[in-house]
């Protein structure tokens, strides 16, 4: 009987959570028989593993050291294990980053959790099925198209994936620890949270004006910009017909450019022109590629691109001829395939910082001047011009001459970009424009990023990090205070007192809680809204500036956490009994590992707010990165006694009479009112209030407004 696995549960914890800080993919796995087939009772199995995939030697695995998994693979281990190693393998081979795998048993027998890093879901689960099947494959020893499978998950990888330009921006607010949120399956991302938030789209961000957009757009209207700032431009006009073109280049004097006058991409641009045939045929083919057409005088010298962000360059490249030499037997387009488009470095995807060489209309008028065709045979060592400004795609950031780097950020500034791709063309950029003749041709909003990220030649260029720089001053993190409130009660009621006391401080303050989403103290949505999607909602809204967030257990076991994150995190109380069963958490060291999540995620500079009456969340103290503020309905608790003798911050409760203490002073006090509210919802909110250091008189009044906190049915 063949043998079998079976897939029960996906669950996709977008946050921190159980396992790590990370996205994540956890799929509860029924491996049947296969319980009684560990690795090193299958004949061959070893062998043909690593034959397939000979990376997984790289795989360190418990033993901590290369080629610790293949040990444990040798020694005896189960499908879910190997499963694990092989998705993270097949990740690797398509180029995702991370590699974070674990694979737990549960305790029913066969079912095992295997986990795994997940930057896209739909490409991690795809590799999970991908890696259920070759793993069987070889258990039963049948044959695998490892190629075809890697291809179908690269091309998955590419149409979900962030592109490059993106992933360099995004990796770079990663390096400077700033958040970042995709809002679509496009290159629309958030880095930041809330009123703290700013957006990109490629390398576009939201400091790039529309209006500025269509006057880049525009290469007419960009001129006329341009040589008023006394920027050198090529002399030029509009022109509406091949006759209007030819008098044009006439008066301008040849040789003549033409280009559409809102094209991009260099389609329909025709360089070098001197007769009036070659006019009018380019002149036919760029009218058809915008909704005017640009005669200009031609410059001579190299394509260039200078990236300009933030009224700084941040990088610069060339471009080349591209051209064939002739053997005497190949045509024309058999060249082109031997000596530029073989080169790897040329291809179809963003992992090619050179395009593959196509006869467009351009190339074709190249040839044309040489009496050519794509199928004529050069003679041999005749050189063959294909294109006269091939890819942009060399580094030269170095050589830019401060004046050309002037004049590039001029022009951004004068067309309105925050960031700008500038083409010029000189013939040295290591030297003034005007002192080789050189000029501004072009300004572009939205640049590519991948010439500068991956160039052909020479050093890439952190341009993640300068558009990072420009977006965010050198003390900016993007972040906005969150407080995130678990436990197994009491949780709702500390979100809501804190709500009420940032709000007479006046903050705009979001809450997603057990009783609503609110904003404002406006409800937004009703219900129960302590889930990640609400949370979420909270920090894409850019009128948030403090989110307040619930989080119980079933939220950090099948979500994860909405944010990476928080500056107080806050543990109220832990009912063991109560967190037993679902999700496979059997034991008390499970749900321990549930709610030390909260605190693992609190930032240096945060605090977490812990119940000093509970020896289990005592416990997590010294898993807070940030400091400890401790709360407790004991005076005489040693935990606290010991705390506060190291400098510690403590808020104690005695009766009704609630005392804030720091080291060997009591800095506050304020007796409870009363209520309805239990007296550890109301010291958990206290305490995590002046967690936030809010003023204890400010508290002692939203006390007294408790009936402005209650909503119809109180609070659980």
């Amino acid at each position: 009987m063949a043998k079998t696995i079976e897939f029960l549960n996906f669950l996709s914890l977008r946050g921190p959570s159980i396992w790590t800080y990370y996205p994540v993919l956890e799929v509860w796995v029924d491996i049947g028989d296969l319980e009684d087939c560990p690795s090193n009772t299958v004949p061959g199995l070893y062998d043909r593993l690593v034959q397939l995939l000979p990376g997984l030697v790289e795989h360190r695995c418990s033993y901590g050291e290369r080629g610790g998994f293949l040990r444990r693979l040798e020694e005896g281990t189960w499908p879910a294990h190997i499963m694990e190693h092989v998705t993270l393998e097949l990740l690797t081979l398509i180029g995702l980053p991370g590699g974070f795998g674990k694979a737990r048993e549960t305790p029913i027998r066969g079912i095992y959790k295997v986990v795994v890093s997940a930057w896209d879901e739909d490409v991690t689960r795809q590799a999970l099925y991908t890696a259920r099947d070759l793993l069987l494959a070889a258990i039963e020893d049948r044959p695998f198209d490892l190629t075809a499978t890697l291809e179908a998950l690269h091309d998955l990888k590419d149409e979900r994936y962030l592109g490059p330009s993106t992933a360099s921006i995004v990796d770079a607010a990663m390096s400077r620890k700033i958040p970042s949120i995709r809002l679509s399956n496009c290159s629309l991302v958030q880095l930041g949270y809330g009123a703290a938030r700013r957006m990109i789209w490629t390398a576009e961000t939201d400091r790039t004006s529309a209006i500025a957009e269509g006057i880049s757009r525009d290469k007419n209207l960009t001129k006329t910009l341009l040589q008023s700032c006394g920027i050198p431009m090529p002399e030029g006009r509009s022109v509406d017909s091949a006759d209007d073109a030819w008098d044009a280049a006439c008066d301008l004097g040849m040789p003549v450019v033409i280009k559409p006058e809102d094209g991009n991409h260099g389609r329909g641009v025709f360089t070098n022109l001197s007769t009036q045939v070659e006019v009018a045929n380019a002149y036919a083919v760029a009218v058809d590629e915008g909704s005017g057409v640009l005669i200009e005088r031609f410059v001579p010298g190299v394509e260039h691109r200078v990236l300009v962000v933030g009224g700084r360059v941040a990088a610069a490249a060339r471009g080349e001829e591209a051209a064939v030499i002739g053997d005497g037997r190949s045509t024309v387009l058999e060249l082109i395939e031997l000596q530029l488009n073989s080169d790897p470095r040329r291809g179809t995807t963003e992992n090619h910082p050179l395009n593959l060489v196509r006869l467009d209309s351009a190339a074709r008028l190249e040839l044309e001047r040489l009496g050519l065709t794509g199928d004529s045979v050069p003679v041999d060592g005749q050189r063959v011009l294909i294109s006269r400004h091939g890819n942009v795609a060399h580094d030269c950031t170095a050589l830019v001459h401060p004046s050309v780097a002037a004049h590039c950020v001029l022009a951004a500034r004068v067309v309105g970009l925050d960031i700008a791709g500038i083409d010029l063309v000189t013939a040295d950029i290591s030297q003034p424009l005007r002192a080789v003749n050189g000029a501004v041709i072009e300004v572009n909003a939205g640049p590519g990023l991948l010439m500068h990220l991956k160039p052909a030649s020479g050093e890439p260029a952190p341009v993640g990090h300068a558009i990072i720089e420009h977006l965010f001053g050198p003390e900016e993190t993007g972040r906005i205070p969150i407080v995130g409130i678990t436990g197994s009660a009491h949780k709702t009621a500390c979100a809501h007192l804190l709500n009420h006391f940032l709000r007479l401080v006046g903050r705009t303050v979001g809450m997603a809680s057990s009783q609503g989403l609110f904003v404002k103290n406006r409800c937004i949505a009703a219900g129960n809204q302590a889930n990640r999607v609400a949370a979420n909602r909270l920090l894409i809204n850019n009128t948030v500036e403090v989110a307040i967030v619930e989080n119980d257990s079933r939220v950090i076991l099948s979500e994860g956490l909405a944010y990476d994150r928080c500056a107080v995190g806050v543990v109220t109380s832990i009912d063991v009994a109560q967190h037993i069963g679902p999700f496979h958490i059997d034991t008390p060291e499970k749900v321990f590992s549930v709610f030390r999540t909260q605190i693992d995620v609190v930032l240096p500079t945060g605090v977490g707010v812990l119940n000093a009456d509970e020896p289990m969340i005592v416990d997590m103290a010294e898993l807070c990165d940030g400091a400890v503020l401790f709360f407790t309905q004991n005076p005489a608790s040693s935990v606290v006694a010991a705390h506060i003798e190291q400098g510690g911050r403590a808020v104690i409760l005695h009766a009704r009479e609630c005392r804030f203490v720091q080291g060997a002073e009591e800095v506050g006090c304020l007796t409870l009112p009363a209520s309805d509210l239990p007296a550890l919802a109301l010291l958990s909110a206290l305490a995590t209030g002046w967690a936030f250091d809010l003023n204890i008189d400010l508290m002692r009044a939203g006390l007294d407004t408790l009936s402005d906190v209650l909503p119809p049915g109180g609070l659980g």
